[in-house]
């Protein structure tokens, strides 16, 4: 296959990524929603240089569908505009194979542009972008890794229709019991563990470790961390939809939500964060006994911007059903050394590799967006001094007031507050409020089988 020559702008990265992928035959071109949803087009690899040079459209209404993929009306990127489409263009760097397809593939991310070919303020890695840049004017480098919990499930339902766990390759018969870190669920489920790795060393991705979670067929992936914390962000992406397609040809479907079942543990998406200075010193560096005043001050943040980011950790109806007692899910904004009962916890290291934990967020959380509002809660108190009082010593769980957060209450504070029209502006704040105002409407239009349970007969 004869290709164009390569346009002049790309980057010495884009254009090693090109020759990489030159026996591709397809492109995915990918535009992340404001739910972390991959929409976008499938081109044959000789339109790509055409991307790279002028971009390729796509509806503005994309960034702001729902869940379901309907356009939100009440974000006025829909009828009020015409539907207007706007120019995408590729993020440089983002161009890695897909090495799950049965013909050479490729993916590339996109990102929005608006009307004036500025990038769109409410594309979520937008989002984030502006909040490094604030870090970036104050000499100072985030440092991110990201923790993505998911569960294994069946394909098939069980006779209640309900998810349930896959039958293990090793010895036949469905996983019940809890094994928390058990290395032998590891090495039963060995094959699925080896493709996922195989496929982030083929894209590029850090993936670190596997551990087996708190319950049956849930895992865990890490990335390594990055000074890059798009591109930790962007891995995370990539992450997700390489367990998703891994799962889907092992005849495994791999779930992200926040709590698929009621008895068992919820999936959450942890974020460790650590912040260099323009010498390459973590700020943060510290031993217990004696807290850095810029960890505090950043710990302070969190909790002071925590009510008003709960939306972006928390977006879905279900994700909300993940907050309960004595499950690892923090109820509280308390903080504390090695102590995983805590909202933003101080993993044990050493002095140089201190950093934040921060554990609100589900896995159902845009990565982006979750990322930006832990970045912009810390930098708030970096800058304003907050205290966040004494780390919690012991179960945080006996020791604090107990909240039961929900999605009408996130959805309210988040369309009332001030944080977020100051760090993110009053556009995302209004698409991402009535994107999720929507949702909540719709999910609650529908009556449920408990309903039919409860009251069928009995009213």
């Amino acid at each position: 296959m004869t290709h164009p020559p390569m346009s002049a702008s790309l980057s010495h990265e884009d254009r090693l990524a090109m020759e990489q992928i030159r026996d591709c035959e397809l492109v995915d071109l990918i535009l992340p929603d404001m739910n972390g949803l991959l929409r976008g087009k499938r081109i044959t690899r000789d339109a790509l240089e055409k991307v790279y040079e002028s971009g390729v459209c796509l509806p503005m209404s994309l960034i702001a569908t729902d869940i379901t993929g309907n356009t939100v009306e009440e974000t006025g990127l829909g009828y009020d505009i015409g539907d207007e489409d706007r120019i995408c263009r590729p993020v440089p760097g983002t161009l890695r194979p897909v090495p799950w397809s049965n013909k050479p593939m490729a993916q590339l991310l996109l990102s929005m542009e608006d009307t004036h070919g500025s990038a769109f303020e409410a594309n979520p890695r937008e989002v984030l972008k502006r909040v490094l840049a604030r870090y970036a004017a104050r000499g100072l480098k985030p440092v991110v890794a990201i923790e993505l919990e998911f569960y294994l499930f069946d394909r098939l339902p069980d006779a209640n229709g309900r998810p349930q766990p896959p039958v293990n390759p090793h010895n036949g018969a469905r996983n019940t019991s809890t094994q928390v870190y058990y290395i032998e669920d590891l090495n039963d489920f060995g094959p699925f563990i080896d493709a996922v790795a195989s496929t982030c060393k083929a894209q590029g991705i850090p993936a670190d470790t596997a551990v087996a979670e708190y319950a049956p067929g849930q895992f865990e992936i890490n990335l390594k961390h990055r000074d890059d914390a798009l591109l930790a962000c962007d891995d995370a992406i990539y992450l997700k939809r390489a367990i998703k397609a891994v799962a889907q040809q092992q005849g495994l479907q791999a779930s992200f939500m926040a709590k698929p079942l009621a008895e068992q543990a919820g999936s959450g998406l942890h974020i460790h964060v650590s912040v260099l200075d323009n010498d390459g010193n973590n700020i943060f560096a510290c031993s217990p006994d004696q807290p850095a005043d810029a960890l505090k001050h950043a710990i302070g943040g969190l909790q002071r911007s925590a009510r008003d980011c709960l939306l972006l950790f928390a977006p879905n109806a279900n994700s909300y059903r993940r907050f309960v007692l004595n499950a690892f899910v923090p109820l509280n904004e308390v903080w504390g050394f090695n102590n995983r009962t805590v909202a933003m916890r101080i993993p044990h290291s050493d002095r140089k590799n201190t950093r934040i934990e921060h554990r609100i967020a589900g896995a159902d959380a845009n990565v982006y967006l979750a990322a930006a509002a832990v970045l912009a809660g810390m930098l708030d108190g970096i800058e304003h001094g907050y205290d966040p009082g004494a780390p919690i010593v012991g179960n945080a769980y006996e020791q604090t007031e107990i909240r039961t957060p929900y999605w009408r209450d996130a959805i309210g504070d988040f369309m009332a507050s001030d944080f977020i029209a100051t760090q993110f502006g009053d556009k995302f704040r209004h698409i991402y409020g009535q994107q999720k105002l929507k949702e909540l409407h719709s999910f609650y239009r529908e009556v449920t089988t408990l309903e039919y349970d409860w009251y069928l007969r009995s009213v």
